[in-house]
């Protein structure tokens, strides 16, 4: 059992058929696999609440069930009060969880059955459902789950949180809060982002024995970016490096009244280490970017100015950030359409987002940084539509829009028309205004200093999570977006934070 997590993350299809053909491959009975799934569930349970004495087991009629089964044995044999509550009529178990159903009567345990039981447990063990839930529960699953939910005590789910999408996190109807969630052989990509963030709390994985040669055989279907990973993208500069090595940044955005969101860009940037930044705003911004931040040059464009003297000025720049404050007015318009005339890497985020969207185009060199309003917005469907599948939403933006995309949110998915990760790293005190904002400079800031743009958008997103996690250690509520300016400068540890 391990609480560090490997980085490769599957489909709950790769993983059921995945552990069947390398189970029998090294000649494993499947119901071997049983036994250590539910063994390494009632041990995370001893070594997370070594004080519980009465557990409550909620087990449906498949093999989630079966494990259920397990860990009440073995809860038994450790002399614990358990209470085992069969939704499924238990008849209808079969296979290994019948076997599994079968040593644990032989052990002296019964199962109860009809109404959820009441009674004050120290521990509830969720082993209703596992992997192959498609569609919303209800009846007496429904009221189960609701009825977990309710108990004030911890939570420990077997493989995945019932009522949980494993595929792609979505909750179908309610899903179990659990405390902790120990998964098995391949981790499902669902449980790290979106609504599973709120379900799933620590994740912990067991391989049973079987995981290295499972990841050996079976391709990922996504990674999830870990700080051992995001420490090997990290930008590193020789002794010799000047500040021309690193990068010139011009950033754009900030109408009239809105010169804060491009500000908070500016110094996001200059702060991730790109060697010079400037920022283009309304001419009334310009004297509160360099009282704000003097290292940062300033830049004015006038629609009377034409638009050959904004091409000059864009031509100074290795890279564009647009879009933070920016607006929908002609004079933003104008704006968005010479940046992407100019063919330099761009990073667009908010209303340039809102502007492409008016006038879609695909590219290959730029990096879109859409929340899911946006990224509804770019598809022309709901934030729902975008929340119940965050895989495939951001599958559909980068085949409309091409580069680089980051889908944010909870578990902040990162595409590049090949590979999935998503970033292990962030905290709900990041739902405060301007955090995109400085999301779009660190970015920007690593395309200034790396030769590649999908890494540049991986490690810029995780650096900004990681910042974030810094600065709310010692508590999330009050995070503002630039509590995390200071931070952008440190370097990835090594070690799990």
């Amino acid at each position: 059992m391990s609480a560090s997590l490997p980085h490769s993350l599957y489909r709950s299809d790769q993983v059921r058929d995945g552990e069947r053909k390398i189970a029998a491959d090294l000649g494993v009975e499947m119901y071997n696999l049983m036994e250590l799934a539910g063994r390494a569930v009632f041990e995370a349970m001893k070594d997370r609440w070594p004080d519980a004495e009465s557990i409550f087991v909620c087990c449906g009629s498949g093999n989630n069930g079966g494990d259920g089964y397990v860990i009440a044995r073995l809860a038994l044999e450790a002399n614990m009060s358990v209470t085992l509550w069969s939704v499924a009529d238990p008849s209808s178990v079969s296979g290994d969880a019948l076997k599994a159903q079968q040593k644990f009567v032989a052990a002296g345990g019964l199962i109860v059955q009809g109404a959820f039981p009441d009674g004050d447990y120290d521990l509830i063990v969720d082993a209703l459902f596992g992997t192959g839930l498609s569609r919303d529960l209800s009846g007496a699953y429904l009221l189960a789950v609701s009825a977990i939910n309710a108990i004030n005590c911890p939570k420990i789910a077997v493989d995945l949180p019932s009522g949980l999408d494993a595929d792609t996190g979505h909750v179908w109807g309610e899903a179990v809060i659990a405390d902790c969630t120990v998964s098995f052989v391949g981790l499902k990509q669902g449980l790290f982002t979106g609504k599973a963030r709120d379900h799933c709390g620590d994740i912990l994985y067991d391989g049973l024995g079987i995981g290295e040669e499972f990841a050996a055989h079976i391709s990922a279907s996504s990674k999830l970016l870990t700080h051992t990973l995001a420490k090997t993208l990290e930008p590193q500069r020789q002794n010799s490096a000047h500040k021309g090595q690193a990068g010139r940044v011009i950033c754009i955005g900030g109408q009239k009244g809105m010169g804060g969101a491009i500000i908070l860009s500016g110094q996001a940037t200059l702060r991730s280490g790109a060697g010079l930044v400037a920022v283009l705003t309304d001419e009334s911004h310009i004297p509160a970017v360099l009282a704000r931040q003097p290292e940062l040059m300033t830049r004015w464009w006038l629609e009377d100015d034409g638009i050959e003297a904004l091409e000059e000025t864009l031509r100074w720049a290795d890279v564009i950030a647009i879009g933070p404050g920016l607006g929908q007015s002609e004079w933003a318009k104008k704006l968005f359409d010479a940046a992407g005339a100019c063919g330099i890497p761009m990073v667009v985020d908010a209303d340039a987002l809102n502007l492409l969207a008016l006038s879609p185009m695909r590219r290959d060199n730029w990096i879109l940084t859409p929340h899911p309003g946006e990224a509804a917005n770019l598809l022309s469907t709901h934030v729902t539509e975008i929340e119940r599948d965050r895989f495939s939403a951001v599958k559909e933006l980068h085949k409309r829009y091409g580069g680089v995309v980051v889908l944010k949110g909870a578990g902040t998915i990162v595409y590049d028309g090949s590979t999935l990760q998503i970033i292990d790293a962030g905290n709900p005190g990041m739902a405060c205004g301007g955090m995109g904002d400085v999301l779009t400079g660190v970015i920007a800031g690593c395309v200034a200093q790396m030769s590649s743009l999908s890494e540049s958008a991986s490690f810029g997103a995780y650096l900004h999570s990681y910042a974030a996690d810094i600065a709310a250690q010692d508590g999330e509520r009050g995070l503002i977006a630039s509590d995390l300016l200071p931070l952008l400068g440190n370097n990835i540890k090594t070690e799990s934070r």
